[in-house]
């Protein structure tokens, strides 16, 4: 059955990221870029919706209408408030 809206996975988490990917429409897959990974507002314009924070951070070329993305998690978010430093990837 094809994809005929948007749909977003729940998250997942690492000791450092969250994840989630997102399933985009032939539609709408035809449209994004091959040879970069996209800024927020790049996936924004193509109708992608989420809270602020979510990077594109790989391209994955079996499955070009599957967008990948992560961000800090929520608990290395307060490991680094607590420590006071920043956690490097």
């Amino acid at each position: 059955m094809p994809i005929t809206e948007i749909q977003y996975s729940d998250k997942y988490y690492d000791d450092t990221y969250a994840y989630r990917h997102v399933m985009l429409p032939p539609e709408i897959a035809k449209e994004v870029p091959r040879n970069h990974l996209m800024t927020e507002g790049e996936w924004r314009n193509l109708g992608v919706q989420q809270s602020p924070g979510w990077i594109n951070y790989m391209i994955h070329s079996p499955e070009p209408h599957v967008i990948l993305f992560r961000r800090i998690s929520d608990k290395s978010l307060g490991a680094v408030a607590a420590s006071g430093s920043e956690i490097l990837a």
